[in-house]
């Protein structure tokens, strides 16, 4: 999920879509199929496309060989919880979800009631300050959702503490305004792999895990 206010819990969306976000995105997969996740009224917000997430889900499906009960999920910059939530409708075990914004993340948490989805927690805080303090905290995550703002340098900044939240074999689902793998990979993302990779318009996404 994305936003144009800098700092905010999502990116803005590429020139090529609408300028106007549709009010609810649907859960594609698991118990939850199908069920409508209200967009949040929030200037510039707009969802991940449904078949983005269909082939990110489709990836992790095939890695974690369909079994995600013992999968720990993190959802920074959540937004709509889109990404979170359909984790959570396929089984994780845990997802927790970080949003800075009040009024959605109220909205995730009404949603999360709604839903009765005892596996999804969610924390209202800023990115970055929340994944530093679960680094203190010890705490370790199979797959992290990490959709932030473009142009503002989020990745770089939050890729470090991915690694160290990250277990042993864990991903990362990362969205970008350029590619992240190949010739064209910045010099910060040194020490890590894309292990899957497509391009949707002008949004590059990733899953990534640490190579060795």
């Amino acid at each position: 999920m994305r936003r144009t206010t800098a700092g905010s819990s999502a990116k803005p969306a590429p020139r090529s879509t609408p300028k106007s976000a549709p009010r609810q995105v649907r859960i594609i997969g698991g118990q939850w199929k199908r069920t409508p996740l209200p967009v949040p009224d929030v200037a510039g917000l707009r969802p991940t496309p449904d078949r983005v997430r269909e082939t990110v889900f489709n990836w992790l499906d095939h890695l974690l060989e369909r079994d995600w009960s013992r999968v720990q999920c993190l959802d920074l910059f959540a937004g709509s919880g889109g990404l979170g939530f359909e984790a959570a409708s396929r089984g994780a075990q845990a997802v927790l979800m970080v949003e800075d914004h009040a009024g959605a993340a109220r909205l995730l948490e009404a949603t999360r009631m709604k839903l009765d989805a005892q596996n999804v927690q969610v924390r209202r805080a800023d990115a970055l300050a929340a994944a530093e303090a679960l680094v203190r905290e010890g705490r370790r995550f199979d797959v992290i959702f990490l959709d932030p703002p473009y142009h503002q340098q989020w990745l770089q900044r939050m890729l470090p503490l991915c690694a160290r939240l990250l277990t042993q074999h864990g991903m990362v689902y990362a969205e970008s305004e350029v590619p992240l793998h190949g010739d064209a990979a910045p010099e910060w993302m040194h020490g890590w792999r894309a292990v899957r990779a497509d391009r949707a318009g002008m949004v590059h996404y990733h899953l990534l895990d640490r190579s060795e």
